[in-house]
Formats: structure tokens, C-alpha cells, sequence
């Protein structure tokens, strides 16, 4: 159980990579074909953050990681079934015993840590074990400026099928890359739903900062090029519900535009209004 609300801000920027390739546009970066201005998918950031999870608490109870690629889900909600001892002679969510999916989905919110934070729907397959509504939820991060999307041509000194090799000793590729954007997401912790579905500690929070803060850090490639956590605020409600609307605090922050081509994070200039709404506490942990 936790006592308090929670909003935060992230700003983590790109330089020469791809921060989230859209497989619609030949895995370029996400960008607003009207705007100009990148994306990055809630799904890529919450990626990241279990994989922070999973590397650093692999292996231990409670922090186990539902959305990987081990096994089918299917299978892992049939292997709650039979390590709880529940009901598997009826099939189907239609047809299970309620006390046995709510069995299923407590255990599930328990020993994973993706399910306990992010939710899941795991009503699929002959098990199910229920869908559970995340009470950490994060937005679409957004750059700043319009990103500029350029393409380039590389080459590989190594041939890949045996006919082609007598005529050449190279082939060629394309890579497709931001030569800088700084980006901005948001996102919210809700007490009342954690305390309500998932149960979620004060210690899950504090892993959850570390996972943002570190990201990206246990996850550097070539493709993605050098991509740096900035900032993280966040805001600390002094009661489960809130003091106030998060737009508010989030309007709080503000980020300005100090060149016609950003290249750098000193590009930008950030500025927090450090006056808070009653019962609210800023926090920066960068």
C-alpha cells in the first residue's frame, strides 16, 4: 500500500539514432507527419523499464517480468494454474470459476512486477487470470522541437548469399536517424488504483525512478545512438488522491527553444516553477 500520488516529468534526449523506429515507415523514427515533431511510444519506455527491472532484480521473488520473450502467455497463466492448484477442468474465461481467476490475477499482481505497475489483460487461453488496470500509466513522449529525419547509405563488407559473392565484395543499406531531439513525457501514479487493484509498495516506486533514471543506460546500440535520461521531476501528493490536477504541475515545467536547429541539450532551457500547490512536494532527481 502507498500513501501518496504521484506525477512526474521526463526529458530525455537523442543524438545521431533512432529513439523508436516505426515499423509503418521502413523503421524510421516516429514522427507527426503534420507537425514534424518525433514520438516515442509508451510501449518503447515501459520496454525499457522492465528490462532495467529484469536486470537488476532478475531471479528475485516478486520481480519477476510478464512481458518478455520466454514463453507464450498462455502457457505462463496455465503454470499459475497448476503451481496454485487451481480449477483447469473448465476452459475458457466464459466457463472459469471467478474465485479461481481472482486466485490467478492476485498471484500474478504479487510476483510480477510489469503486472503489478503497467497492468495487463490476461483473460486469453484455457487459464485466464484476469485483467488488471495499471496504476502507472505514461503518455507519448514528445520532442520538443520538429525533428529532422535523415537517411544514410552503409555499406558491409561481407556478401550474404554464396551467387552474389564472384560479383561483388560489399552490400549496401540504409539507416535512418535524428541528428539530435530532446523529448518529453509524462506520466502518473495512482495510489487510490494501486491500493484498490495492485497493491504496489513504496520500495516498487523507488525501483520504478531508479528503472527511468537508468533506462537507458543498460541499453545503448549503435542504432539508437547516444540517448540520455535529462530530467526526471516528479510530484509527490501528500494523500492518495491528489492535492491537485496534474496538468497544473505539469504546466510547472517548461521548456524553451535557444537556437533555430537544436544539436545539444544546452540547446533548450528549462525552467520549473518551484511554487507548489499545498500539500504537494517537488522532487528532481535529475
Amino acid at each position: 500500500m502507498i500513501n501518496n500520488r504521484y506525477d512526474f516529468v521526463m526529458l530525455f534526449d537523442v543524438e545521431n539514432g533512432n529513439p523508436n523506429g516505426d515499423p509503418d515507415a521502413g523503421n524510421a523514427p516516429r514522427i507527426d507527419a503534420e507537425t514534424g515533431y518525433g514520438y516515442v511510444t509508451d510501449v518503447c519506455l515501459k520496454r525499457k523499464i522492465r528490462n532495467y527491472v529484469e536486470l537488476v532484480k532478475g531471479g528475485e521473488e516478486k520481480y519477476n517480468i510478464l512481458i518478455k520473450i520466454d514463453k507464450a502467455l498462455n502457457t505462463k497463466f496455465t503454470d499459475v494454474y497448476i503451481k496454485n492448484g487451481l480449477d483447469r477442468t473448465k476452459k475458457g474465461k466464459k466457463n472459469k470459476d471467478k474465485k479461481d481467476v481472482n486466485a490467478a490475477r492476485e498471484y500474478m499482481c504479487k510476483n510480477y512486477y510489469d503486472v503489478r505497475m503497467f497492468g495487463a489483460v490476461m483473460d486469453t487461453g484455457d487459464d485466464p487470470c484476469g485483467i488488471v488496470r495499471g496504476p502507472v500509466q505514461i503518455n507519448f513522449a514528445r520532442s520538443i522541437s520538429p525533428v529532422n529525419i535523415q537517411d544514410i547509405t552503409i555499406t558491409r563488407q561481407a556478401v550474404t548469399k554464396e551467387e552474389h559473392f564472384k560479383d561483388k565484395d560489399n552490400e549496401m543499406g540504409k539507416k535512418s536517424f535524428i541528428p539530435y531531439g530532446l523529448y518529453r513525457a509524462e506520466g502518473y501514479v495512482s495510489a487510490a488504483l494501486a491500493n484498490k487493484t495492485t497493491d504496489i509498495s513504496d520500495e516498487d516506486i523507488e525501483l520504478l525512478w531508479q528503472a527511468i533514471i537508468n533506462m537507458f543506460e543498460e541499453d545503448h546500440s549503435a542504432a539508437r545512438g547516444k540517448m540520455c535520461m535529462r530530467k526526471l521531476i516528479i510530484f509527490k501528493h501528500d494523500n492518495v488522491l491528489g492535492n491537485c490536477p496534474s496538468h497544473i504541475l505539469f504546466d510547472k515545467i517548461t521548456v524553451e527553444t535557444c537556437s533555430v536547429s537544436p544539436r545539444n541539450f544546452s540547446d533548450y532551457k528549462i525552467t520549473v516553477d518551484q511554487t507548489m500547490p499545498e500539500g504537494v512536494e517537488i522532487i528532481e532527481k535529475l
